[in-house]
């Protein structure tokens, strides 16, 4: 069932009108390899209201900024932009395991730190999908089928745990699924609602976003009716389409 989608919800749920650098961002971020003609991108951006004068003076300023790299008439992403598609391509398809019941603890031991680095580790522990127990400790279920980079033994301790208080009430210390959960329904309903190219690109940019901060916990520890995977393949349906109506292949 459809419902309408109000715009304070749509705001809360990070729903903006995107500029003509987030629709090429989301264009190229989608693209494997991520690179495109200016030719290809002045025809693909077109449907998204972004006109030709506006989408070369915004690769211009990309260049500049070090967001893309050019060659000859071709655009592709910057390294930098690179690790954020292997993010968006591991939120898509995070990678899992049977959990047995361990946690994930990263204790951070390093002292002395300023408030840039302290913020930028804060940062990557969160893309790695640990929630913060308290100041320095972070962990979450050992359910993802993936190591913890090998720098950050520089800077932590990391450890194999079993917490002796039931892990559903440490789950609820450690995330708002219901926050979550809400915020990953209203963008299903908004992209169900949504037929204009420009509105529906704005919808799945957005859950991407939000796919990002998904804990993938293991299916025993989740509320019922859990919409993450739901919001996966929307945006994968999304994807075949996108390439279906501008000719672009995500795998080419």
């Amino acid at each position: 069932m459809r419902m309408n989608v109000s715009a304070e919800a749509g705001e809360a749920a990070g729903l903006r009108p995107l500029s003509a650098r987030s629709v090429v961002l989301s264009l190229l971020l989608g693209a494997h390899p991520p690179e495109l003609p200016v030719k290809d991108l002045v025809r693909l951006v077109e449907p998204f209201g972004v006109g030709g004068s506006t989408l070369r003076a915004a690769l211009s300023r990309m260049v500049a900024a070090g967001d893309l790299r050019r060659t000859d008439a071709v655009y592709r992403l910057s390294g930098r932009l690179l690790a954020r598609q292997r993010r968006q391509d591991e939120a898509l398809r995070p990678r899992t395991r049977p959990w047995d019941g361990d946690w994930e603890m990263v204790v951070i031991t390093a002292t002395g730190r300023g408030p840039a680095e302290r913020a930028d580790l804060r940062a990557r522990l969160a893309a790695l999908r640990l929630a913060e127990l308290r100041e320095g400790v972070w962990l979450r279920p050992a359910n993802l089928d993936r190591p913890l980079p090998g720098d950050l033994a520089r800077v932590a301790e990391s450890y194999t745990a079993r917490p002796d208080d039931s892990p559903l009430d440490l789950v609820a210390r450690l995330w708002p699924l219901d926050a979550w959960a809400a915020t990953a329904r209203t963008l299903l309903a908004h992209a169900a609602d949504s037929h204009h190219p420009a509105d529906r690109l704005t919808a799945f940019a957005a859950a991407v976003r939000h796919l990002l901060t998904d804990p993938v916990l293991p299916p025993a520890l989740l509320p019922p009716d859990w919409p993450g995977e739901a919001l996966r393949t929307a945006y994968a349906g999304y994807q075949e389409e996108l390439a279906a109506s501008v000719g672009l292949r995500g795998d080419r």
